[in-house]
């Protein structure tokens, strides 16, 4: 199996492990990956309250490089945001001929156009459907049965594009968990906002959010994620939300390929376990 990849920029800067541990993970499972020369930006969340245009065109630039690589090709994305972002500029080019002539309009400037050909994939969609567990389990070689993982998968991997899972009650990590040995946290948070940047511009209501996903997730021994904003948030402000439930909500918080890769016998460093902020030492204790 072959995709383009677009890593994103958390995958160069803040979450790097995640794009470590993805391409480490993927490459033990026969997966080939070719990341798109030249991708910048797709705007995250800061284009589109600036022009809606510019967001679309940022994420179809993107797409056009993708296209002239392989027009029928399939981009992996990790990142939940730059998948909704790239599938929006998708789908706009794919169903609004308006839409796709001014984004077209606009690529010009750049030399570049774009028809909506290639396909948009999150890297959960892909491990789920076209790796599946078939694959993943006999590559296991170090059982996690001593951990509880609790599963979140955010918004945005999810909604509003109904792809590959039930956005009110996401499943497709589940047998992933249990192929490791782990014990999945029978829990109702998988799918709720983590509060997104809400933590930045409106403080107390973005720290209530993870303030209750981080105390639903008690009796875990940690929090298994695939986007980036949804990880710093539950693993960069425990402890203000801590301090606002009054208890210690302190606990691990990794990406999905990172759990894999550790059942897998893959050395942590390629993982960037080294990277993560916080890593619980009851966590170390038991995965040594």
């Amino acid at each position: 199996m072959k995709y383009l990849y677009y890593p994103g920029c958390s995958l160069t800067a803040s979450a790097r492990e995640y794009d470590l541990s993805t391409r480490a993970v993927l490459a033990a499972t026969g997966v080939d990956l070719e990341e798109i020369e030249d991708w910048t930006c797709c705007g995250a969340s800061a284009a589109a309250p600036l022009s809606h245009m510019l967001s679309l065109s940022l994420g179809a630039r993107n797409l056009a490089l993708a296209e002239r690589a392989d027009p029928d090709g399939q981009v992996l994305v990790p990142c939940s945001a730059c998948y909704l972002n790239l599938k929006k500029a998708r789908e706009t080019l794919r169903g609004d001929a308006e839409g796709r002539a001014a984004i077209n309009d606009a690529l010009e400037a750049v030399g570049l156009q774009a028809a909506g050909t290639a396909r948009v994939r999150h890297l959960l969609d892909v491990i789920a459907v076209d790796i599946g567990v078939q694959r993943i389990a006999p590559l296991i070689s170090r059982s996690l049965d001593n951990l509880t993982v609790a599963p979140y998968y955010g918004c945005q991997c999810l909604r509003p594009y109904v792809e590959f899972d039930d956005p009110e009650r996401p499943k497709t990590m589940i047998p992933f968990i249990e192929a490791t040995g782990a014990v999945v946290l029978d829990w109702e948070m998988g799918s709720r906002c983590c509060g997104a940047s809400l933590v930045s511009t409106q403080p107390e209501t973005g720290l209530e959010r993870v303030r209750s996903i981080l105390k639903a997730a008690k009796g875990a021994d940690l929090i298994v994620t695939v986007c980036p904003m949804c990880q710093i948030n539950l693993d960069g402000w425990q402890t203000k939300a801590s301090r606002m439930a009054g208890e210690d909500l302190s606990i691990t918080v990794l990406y999905l390929p990172q759990l894999l890769g550790l059942a897998m016998g893959l050395d942590p460093k390629e993982l960037g376990m080294d990277l993560n902020l916080a890593i619980e030492k009851r966590f170390k204790e038991k995965i040594h």
